[in-house]
């Protein structure tokens, strides 16, 4: 009989840390671990103690926090050949790590065991139960990785079955099925996993690469055929291709299996911020498009898509966005139709009728503008503009007579002239340089603009043909502190493109905050 719970070993800090380009601080490691034990993980594997100093630190430095509920493992290997276990330096630097569990590797491919350790098979045998004996005989829950299970068990299932009982033996706690080579199928892994299950009796775990693409259908395959420990990585990170991504696994397992996992659902809610954090600390840009937190993963831009959203959620969604931490938008794009721009306008506090027929003369400008290179769905506030302009609620606020950027190595000034006041300003950059000569100018009318800052300022080439005429997109980002909103230009020129979105940035600013808005009548 098969128990409701699963148990989460989380890599990110040993396995995820080999991810190419990443490299974690020691208050990296803390960080991630603190968050870890908050999101309600089981184990956090801290790194491999008798590697490296940096790991051997982390050890020592996260003893000074009061973790909840994770328990912090430190990973190792069997012993070497030639030491017996007690005077084998990985093992001991695992106890002297002073840790209540260690993970365990050792070798169930007879490949390895003969052509990479170049030893015989019951030497293997011997390696690993000593290893586990001596850890268990130091008061340590043992969790043993048996590494390149699957492709072992394919080529000699008796001898990757009888190192799984020698660990089992030997008192280990957890027997964990790595795919490490992420080179197995689902339908494999589930046939293999289940018959491990009916010849042992401790609790089996999973390991999963994803070389293949399969380490998250992997696991919950390997789960389905009565796996109840998992491991994994925060976002998949991780050598070559990366681990299963736990943010995907374990609302899965919670929210379609109906297993129990962490802390309950609640601690579910937590999922896209705890991914957020981790990409920050890797250095890396969140995955748009990851599964449940991605900022894509609820986003609707074709029209019918968005209708059916908005009377049904979930015709188009197959969960509430709500139960892990992420929210759904609409996007306005040339596939689109009013619903979307509806919700945009209502999320703003303008109420719109869906039959009004300026809407659909707001689409098609918005139609108009992206064969020419717009992506509005990038940049929704400069749709918005074009929608109060068509609705007749836009008023003319700011007036440009005239610019200018002089850029020269290191110099960058510009001269502005708007709503007659002309200002020159130096910036770090010719934007820089524009935006702090159009505020100068702007806020002798509109104090108010003093609040707008500028958060993100990205340059694309959209379409295939990237040459010296083709045009450029800039998308800006700006936060009051309250809200945060996007507007682009598009042009030939790189800095006419950015002085565009500039404009229209402050200008949004300034249309939803300048007057109570409200749709005039049509005139029949």
């Amino acid at each position: 009989m098969f128990t409701k719970s699963v148990e989460v070993l989380d890599t990110t800090l040993r396995d995820g840390a080999q991810t190419a380009n990443i490299s974690f601080t020691l208050n990296d490691k803390i960080r991630i671990a603190l968050l870890l034990d908050e999101l309600g993980i089981d184990y956090i594997e801290g790194g491999w103690p008798g590697s490296n100093p940096k790991d051997e630190e982390f050890f020592k430095e996260i003893k000074k926090y009061s973790l909840t509920k994770a328990k912090v493992a430190a990973f190792g290997s069997t012993r070497r050949k030639e030491f017996p276990a007690k005077e084998d330096p990985s093992l001991n630097a695992i106890i002297k790590s002073d840790v209540e569990v260690a993970v365990l590797f050792g070798k169930s491919w007879t490949l390895h065991v003969t052509d990479v350790l170049k030893i015989g098979l019951k030497e293997n045998l011997d390696l690993v139960y000593d290893s586990i004996s001596y850890l268990k005989s130091h008061g340590l829950k043992v969790i043993f990785d048996a590494e390149h299970f699957y492709q072992g068990y394919k080529e000699d299932k008796e001898y990757a079955l009888s190192v799984l009982k020698t660990a089992e033996d030997a008192g280990a706690d957890v027997l964990v099925l790595a795919d490490t080579n992420g080179g197995s199928l689902p339908h494999e892994v589930y046939a293999i996993t289940a018959d491990v299950v009916k010849n042992v009796k401790t609790k089996v775990g999973l390991h999963m690469h994803n070389d293949s693409g399969c380490a998250v259908a992997n696991t919950l395959m390997g789960v389905l055929a009565g796996a109840r420990h998992v491991q994994g990585t925060i976002n998949g990170i991780g050598e070559r291709t990366g681990n299963a991504d736990l943010i995907q696994i374990i609302p899965n397992l919670a929210l379609k299996m109906g297993l129990e996992v962490l802390r309950g659902k609640e601690s579910l809610k937590r999922l896209k911020e705890v991914s957020r954090i981790v990409y920050e600390i890797a250095g890396l840009h969140p995955n748009p498009y990851q599964p449940y937190v991605g900022d894509f993963a609820f986003t609707h831009k074709a029209g019918v898509h968005a209708d059916a959203v908005m009377k049904v959620s979930r015709a188009y969604e197959h969960i509430d966005p709500s139960l892990v931490g992420n929210t759904r938008r609409f996007v306005i794009s040339e596939v689109s139709g009013s619903s979307n721009l509806i919700t945009y306008l209502e999320n703003v506090g303008i109420k719109v009728n869906k039959k009004d027929p300026r809407l659909r003369s707001a689409l098609a400008k918005i139609k108009e503008l992206e064969n020419k290179g717009y992506s509005f769905d990038l940049a929704p506030a400069s749709a918005i503009l074009i929608a109060l302009k068509e609705l007749g609620l836009y008023q003319p606020l700011i007036k440009v007579d005239y610019w200018k950027v002089i850029n020269e190595r290191e110099l960058a000034i510009a001269v502005v002239k708007v709503n007659g006041q002309l200002e020159v300003a130096e910036g770090v950059g010719p934007v820089h340089a524009v935006d702090i000569a159009m505020r100068k100018a702007l806020q002798k009318v509109y104090p108010e603009i003093g609040k707008v800052k500028l958060t993100d300022y990205r340059v694309i080439l959209p379409g295939e043909i990237k040459n010296t005429e083709s045009v450029v997109r800039v998308t800006i980002e700006f936060t009051d502190n309250e809200k945060t909103w996007r507007t682009e230009g598009v042009s030939t020129s790189v800095i006419e493109a950015s002085v565009m979105a500039l404009i229209e940035g402050l200008d949004y600013y300034l249309q939803l905050n300048n007057k109570k808005l409200k749709v005039p009548e049509v005139n029949n």
